[in-house]
């Protein structure tokens, strides 16, 4: 288990101080992968740096396995090396000059926990380790000769070695191509299941946090403007920083009409979607959509939730067709299957099903 509470980490620069996480606090059950979401600077890494001892934090407290590592009231700050975690960086950090076996065994045989530790008991630990990332055939390979996907094994290796309490995992997959990613997308969150290991992952990556995630915290200024399960933070986003972060999604401005009824008076048309019982007709709100939650029609049906537009781009993208749709003074995008692509120019009604709507 992973506990944060009330993080804050200060810098001081030229230009003055800089807040880099502002009151942060998070709790990562045993066994959870948790993944920390957000755009470059935002203050994700320097969070995770703080959970391994890398930086030291201006307030606040962080426990790790019921104990705690740092607490600003009590002058608490335990060391990196007795954190009991393992880190993997972005950079994997693997050592030239040694073999892939070496690699593992390094933080075993010189670490805290070499002295308690016969040579047999580590040899265990570095096969058993690397058997699981199923690079235990290339044991004697020097690491040079190993691809980058093999190298990002061996650091996973290495930091799963230990057992440790907190796997802690920064944008490990930011150096591989987009295949590779999508492998060891899946070869990480198996790896972690089979473990049973408390996980924290940091990326800017929605696909990674959404794939391998059980809960996602979207991290903007040093603070988590929205946690929760990825399918709940994706299809019912907070504010519209999270809208736009999280994917591609359309915003339209409109007033409540009826709110039993749940519809909402854009300047393209009517709207129906859920809407919060303290709403009242008349008042200003921001209904938002997500490309995929758009059916487009091509008759002049009118549906109770629509609007009437012309296509002025589609785009094949393989998997679907991107369509962005022109509703006369502003543009909305949808997707679309593959199999039929509706030409450029082409009047269409863009339906959304009152279900796939929110409200900001």
């Amino acid at each position: 288990m992973l506990k944060v509470q009330d993080l804050r980490l200060s810098y001081r620069t030229v230009d003055g101080d800089v807040d880099a996480i502002r009151g942060l606090s998070l709790t990562v059950e045993r066994g959870q992968f948790y993944t920390l979401l957000g755009p470059s600077g935002c203050g994700k890494t320097s969070t995770l740096r703080c959970i391994a001892g890398l930086e030291s934090p201006t307030s606040g407290s962080i426990e790790i396995d019921s104990t705690v590592v740092y607490a600003s009231a009590s002058h608490t700050l335990v060391p990196p090396h007795k954190r009991n975690i393992g880190m993997v960086f972005q950079s994997y950090a693997i050592w030239p000059h040694m073999t892939v076996f070496d690699n593992v065994a390094f933080p075993l045989a010189h670490g805290m926990a070499a002295r308690k530790q016969p040579r047999k008991i580590i040899e265990e630990k570095v096969m058993r380790a690397l058997a699981l990332v199923q690079l235990d055939a290339l044991a004697s390979r020097p690491a040079p000769m190993l691809s980058g996907g093999q190298q990002q094994r061996v650091a996973l290796a290495r930091a799963i070695a230990s057992e440790p309490a907190v796997l802690l995992l920064d944008e490990p997959l930011s150096n591989l191509d987009a295949r590779l990613r999508e492998d060891m997308r899946h070869e990480i969150k198996s790896l972690v299941r089979r473990l049973d290991t408390t996980t924290l992952y940091v990326t800017h990556d929605q696909l990674e946090a959404l794939s391998m995630s059980d809960r996602v915290a979207l991290i903007n200024n040093g603070a988590i403007v929205q946690e929760g399960a990825p399918r709940d933070v994706y299809l019912r986003p907070a504010d519209a920083f999270a809208a736009n972060f999280l994917g591609r999604t359309n915003l339209l401005e409109g007033r409540v009409l009826d709110v039993a009824g749940g519809t909402v008076q854009t300047p393209w048309g009517v709207l129906t979607c859920g809407l919060p019982p303290a709403m009242a007709p008349g008042d200003a709100i921001t209904v938002g959509f997500r490309p995929e939650s758009v059916v487009l029609a091509v008759d002049a049906a009118n549906t109770d939730n629509g609007l009437r537009g012309q296509i002025a781009a589609a785009s094949f993208v393989g998997d679907a067709v991107e369509y962005v749709i022109d509703l006369g003074g502003r543009t909305v995008r949808a997707k679309g299957a593959p199999f039929v692509v509706l030409e450029e120019g082409r009047d269409v009604r863009v339906h959304v099903p009152s279900e796939r709507c929110y409200v900001l």
